[in-house]
């Protein structure tokens, strides 16, 4: 069996999604983990989640992120990447560590364990159930379930960034939509667009392994026939216009694609960006300004914003 080695990094929440980001290119195997005290306060008091024995959160302050590394021959150039870019992460936007990177090995038996006494089935927004893998969900009404392992990639619809999508994404998609998706991780957002009633779902990723990821959980929901995914970075490989383009990353990336967006973007289209803290809020809304993007609607969660963009007038 194969050993893995966990690396774990204590950071503010303005480091959350660089510091993932940077985890996720250094090649992080099965995405990365984050364990956020907010989150973990609001899903104990969600009457459709059980967290098992896992305590009230005192210190919110401190959110960790985690990511798994096979043991092989590249797994040092791999923590020295890691290191160098926390440097580069400091640099820009002062000290967000708390303590120094934690190790521990672990087995692959002993990893997915982990992640099965933690994540249960939880409904977002009013139609989107998550389901794990290993568990049975019949669906109630008009809901939709999607099936994903929590272990196999960043995105399982449970941190406020991605749950604020899928409840935006209930009231903006439609039959007649043509989705691109930046960035899709587990591929979580293309297959919401897609049982939403998306007409064509376009999903890009950067990072070789989360399109693997993100085609594995596409085909186990029987979703392979509505959703494309190709590696490309941002909008790379998308062909023609969308009604709606999805980005939930971090706020510097979502500025550098806001040409792309432009171009990309139908007239009556709407760009829908999650992933940024409140106090970026100003910056993205300056940038979109200078694009000719207005700000349509901005919704708030535990420090995060996700906000729906449109052409100007």
């Amino acid at each position: 069996m194969e050993s893995w080695l966990q690396v774990s990094i204590k950071v503010t929440h303005e480091a959350v999604e660089a510091v993932a980001e940077l985890l996720r290119d250094a090649g992080a195997r099965n995405g990365v983990e984050i364990e956020d005290p907010l989150l973990l306060n609001q899903l104990r008091e969600s009457a459709t989640w059980e967290l098992c024995d896992i305590p009230h959160q005192e210190n919110t302050e401190v959110v960790t992120v985690s990511a798994y590394y096979l043991e092989n021959q590249e797994l040092q150039s791999r923590l020295d990447r890691i290191e160098e870019g926390l440097k580069t992460i400091e640099s820009r936007i002062g000290k967000f560590r708390f303590g120094p990177t934690l190790f521990r090995k672990i087995s692959e038996k002993d990893w997915a364990n982990t992640w099965k006494q933690y994540f249960h089935t939880t409904k977002v927004g009013k139609k989107i159930v998550i389901k794990p893998s290993w568990e049975t969900y019949a669906p109630q009404g008009e809901e939709k379930v999607i099936a994903l392992d929590p272990g196999m990639a960043f995105g399982t619809g449970t941190h406020a960034t991605t749950s604020m999508c899928i409840q935006r994404l209930e009231e903006l998609v439609t039959s007649d939509c043509d989705v691109f998706d930046v960035g899709t991780g587990s591929g979580i957002l293309a297959m919401t667009a897609a049982l939403l009633g998306a007409r064509s779902v376009h999903a890009v990723d950067i990072d070789e392994k989360a399109v693997e990821v993100a085609r594995e959980n596409i085909a186990q929901n029987g979703l392979t026939d509505r959703i494309a995914v190709t590696q490309g970075n941002l909008l790379d490989g998308t062909d023609g216009q969308a009604d709606l383009i999805i980005a939930n990353i971090i706020a510097d990336i979502i500025i550098m694609v806001l040409p792309e967006v432009v171009a990309k973007l139908r007239p009556q289209g709407r760009f829908l960006a999650s992933g940024i803290i409140e106090e970026r809020l100003g910056d993205v809304e300056k940038a979109a300004k200078e694009h000719g993007l207005t700000f349509l609607d901005v919704k708030r969660k535990a420090g995060w914003c996700a906000v729906t963009m449109g052409k100007e007038a």
